[in-house]
């Protein structure tokens, strides 16, 4: 049984985000452009956490994305991220290209979604050795989103049926 119903020849991701409640999905879909658009982490910080919560969420769609965007003082160049990034980052804790913010990102991600209890004071002084409290709201907020937006998708098996044009690797 479907789990809900699309109407032939439409796109069930696309459907479901902007045909079926709407007051909810618009808000949920500002609240997800305003993760990317309004962000100050870097765009290695932001794409270590996002790709770690894709692979927890077991998400297609944000495991094949690559986010471009431009943060002020901050490059917007998707190729200044190699692919190898995508495919070490969330795999193992230490990989040796990531910066200890990116690690700690990363880190703060898996944590957030699979032990946020475990988040113990260690752990929160080794964040706040790199992090301002700004910061790490940015990153809670953004880890957030991608947590409850990416299960959504997955919940409605929609993740897989995007056609939207992820940037280019």
């Amino acid at each position: 049984m479907p789990r809900v119903t699309v109407p032939a020849g439409k796109d069930p991701l696309v459907y479901v985000w902007t045909e079926l409640a709407p007051p909810l999905t618009a808000a949920a879909g500002g609240f997800s452009s305003a993760v990317y658009e309004k962000s100050t982490l870097s765009l290695r910080e932001f794409e270590a956490a996002r790709t770690t919560m894709a692979r927890i969420n077991q998400c297609a769609l944000c495991l094949d994305w690559r986010t471009a965007r431009d943060v002020p003082g901050r490059s917007a160049d998707p190729g200044a991220i190699p692919e190898s990034f995508y495919d070490e980052v969330g795999t193992q804790r230490n990989w040796e290209h990531l910066s200890v913010r990116e690690q700690l990102a990363a880190e703060f991600a898996e944590r957030y979604a699979t032990d946020h209890l475990g988040m113990d004071e260690c752990f929160w002084e080794r964040l706040h050795q790199r992090f301002t409290d700004d910061e790490l709201v940015d990153l809670a907020l953004c880890v957030g989103s991608w947590l409850a937006l990416g299960r959504f998708n997955q919940v409605f098996d929609i993740d897989g049926a995007c056609r939207a044009a992820a940037a280019p690797h």
